[in-house]
């Protein structure tokens, strides 16, 4: 049994207490809410291992990677991306766990309240799918957001479709569908400022995430 001092008590329970705070804060997404939850586990694992603050804090690096490795074909990916999007409006970046990030803004990718491909997505598309059969460890997940305009009985539905036509367009290029999970969040999780055009033309998006597991994780 592992004895705690008072000083270590009250560190863990302040870690515990900050993941329960992260699950409920509605201005977080959720790929931020499981980085900073997994940071806290993370803390609490190395704080029983390494019995001190020096351990929390490995623990909390290791917890808020959330087990996906940036590997050279994830970097060579992010090149290629950054290529291929160049000058489109298209946001390529390496998110704090490790993933990379496609922020696909509307203007490219779907018409006002509709979830049909544009032409100008497919060529992004095509890039981001090629050499994905050849990564097995590699996972691909969808979120489909839409601005605040209408109610959630339409944007709701209307982000999963999108979302949905996203998975299908990389499954017609040859990722397998089981690879591909996909969600749709309505205007749950705005970038902007929905009083504006501005704001509610950026919060009408499509994200696509690239992760890469260690093989001896999955």
């Amino acid at each position: 049994m592992v004895n705690f001092s008072n000083k270590a008590r009250t560190s863990l329970l302040a870690v515990a207490g900050a993941a329960v705070l992260l699950s409920g804060c509605a201005n977080m997404s959720e790929t931020q809410k499981g980085a900073g939850i997994g940071a806290a586990g993370g803390a609490v694992a190395g704080a029983l291992i390494g019995g001190n603050r020096t351990g929390a804090a490995i623990g909390a690096g290791v917890g808020a990677l959330g087990g996906y490795i940036w590997s050279k074909h994830m970097q060579d990916k992010k090149v290629a991306m950054e290529r291929a999007t160049a000058g489109t409006g298209v946001d390529v970046v390496q998110t704090q766990d490790n993933q990379l990030k496609l922020n696909i803004p509307s203007d490219i990718s779907f018409d006002t309240g509709r979830a049909d491909i544009k032409p100008n997505l497919r060529p992004i598309l095509d890039q981001f799918a090629n050499g994905l059969r050849d990564q097995p460890n590699t996972e691909v997940r969808i979120i489909g957001h839409t601005d605040s305009t209408g109610s959630d009985a339409i944007n709701n539905p209307l982000s999963m479709n999108r979302a949905v036509s996203a998975r299908d367009y990389l499954a017609s290029r040859g990722v397998d569908y089981t690879r591909i999970a996909v969600n749709g969040v309505g205007s749950r999780e705005p970038i902007a400022d929905n009083s504006t055009e501005a704001g509610r033309a950026r919060n009408r998006r499509v994200e696509i995430y690239l992760a890469e597991r260690a093989v001896s994780q999955r």
